[in-house]
């Protein structure tokens, strides 16, 4: 993997860990980005461990119980795994 996609990714994965250790966002969404976080957190995410993680964090971003803030920062996740997806197929 090189710099520019292990950028993109350690910054998705510390959005996402700030929302999970965010107690003020409800459980169940927490759960869910706890499950993407899960998916890529990986010695090395595939295009398919991606797409599975922008699922269902793209599923979870419509919730209407989500604080505003914290559906941005989701959207900010999802647009940064989007780029390593892009990234990572540019290199197979």
């Amino acid at each position: 993997m090189n710099e520019k996609i292990k950028k993109e990714l350690k910054e998705a994965l510390e959005i996402m860990q700030e929302i999970i250790d965010d107690r003020t966002v409800p459980r169940n969404i927490r759960k869910v980005v706890s499950d993407a976080l899960e998916k890529i957190n990986k010695g090395k995410p595939t295009t398919v461990d991606c797409s599975m993680a922008i699922y269902l964090l793209d599923d979870i971003s419509n919730d209407i119980n989500m604080p505003a803030y914290t559906r941005t920062s989701i959207w900010t996740v999802i647009s940064r795994l989007e780029s390593v997806k892009e990234h990572i197929k540019e290199l197979e």
